[in-house]
């Protein structure tokens, strides 16, 4: 198993997994390696070694650049896009060159794939929308389906993260500071995803047969003002003021138009059919393991 993005909250979490199962795993890196599990590669000059490819029978990719960071400058902006694409198409490319490529590829993608698109039940089949998020998407997952054809390909869609890291990290700091706050009109849906269930997720999918697009979210769909309110509640703190929709468009711009205001309500119909089941099936479970595992 080779990992690329495997030092960031999901990588962590996914190498934890796999190595509970006994699965050797290797990753790649952008500094010199520290042990023979580590391998040195750099994406954005599309060098890696495709040798490293041959004994490897599966890679999982989650590399990119913060979508967090705000302002989404012109110049972030073109950070976010080249970023995923340049490490996508390296590993791609190095696995068609490979002598023996992996039989598995999981490539990280995103729910911006959708757009905003309020009241509409968002499958893995539903068109792509508008903004800058689902054109990132697209080149993404173009990216991804250079693998050779031997090679099965699954794009991951992924949307907010419940873990210590990530989206969630400014959430919960302003929700124990006695700052939490109902964002907009509270009613847009949040696609959501525990942590553990983000990489027990990929780690069903590596021996799946499924391919192309996954969506990874929870089974129950969650407006902003439940996730925001349950969060408050497990921290035992209030939940007492409103960030109006203006305020926010002018503040954070095209990122907090597309990251907290956009309404997609993802459902996991893919994951769902395939059998996997989830440990967290409300958001409310999520966040209570979240911060119980915290103390």
């Amino acid at each position: 198993m080779l990992i690329a993005g495997a030092s960031g909250m999901i990588g962590t979490e996914l190498q934890r997994q796999l190595r509970a199962e006994g699965h050797e795993v290797r990753t790649l890196v952008r500094r010199s390696p520290r042990s023979e599990t580590e391998f040195a590669w750099s994406p954005e000059s599309r060098v890696l070694d495709a040798r490293i490819l041959d004994d490897v029978d599966a890679v999982v990719n989650l590399s990119g650049a913060s979508i967090s960071r705000i302002p989404w400058t012109r110049g972030w902006k073109k950070r976010i896009l080249d970023s995923r694409v340049a490490a996508t198409r390296a590993l791609a490319e190095a696995m068609g060159m490979a002598e023996s490529p992996p039989s598995t590829f999981i490539s990280g993608s995103a729910v911006g794939f959708y757009g905003d698109r309020p009241a509409v039940r968002l499958t893995e089949d539903s068109p792509r929308g508008d903004g800058f998020l689902a054109d990132v998407v697209e080149a993404w997952e173009e990216a991804a389906h250079l693998a050779p054809e031997a090679t099965r390909t699954v794009t991951i869609r992924t949307g907010l993260v419940i873990g210590t890291g990530g989206a969630m990290a400014p959430l919960r700091l302003l929700t124990s500071l006695g700052a939490g706050a109902r964002i907009g009109t509270g009613g847009q849906h949040w696609p959501w995803i525990s942590l553990h269930d983000e990489a027990a997720a990929t780690r069903h999918l590596l021996t799946s047969t499924l391919r192309g697009a996954v969506n990874l979210a929870g089974p129950t769909p969650a407006t902003s003002d439940r996730v925001t309110r349950s969060l408050a509640t497990a921290l035992h703190r209030w939940h007492p003021f409103v960030l109006p929709e203006p305020l926010i468009a002018l503040g954070m711009g095209e990122a907090g138009r597309e990251l907290l205001l956009a309404s997609q309500k993802v459902v996991p119909a893919k994951l769902l059919a395939d059998g996997f089941r989830f440990r967290h099936e409300s958001v409310e479970q999520a966040i209570a393991a979240l911060v119980h595992s915290d103390r």
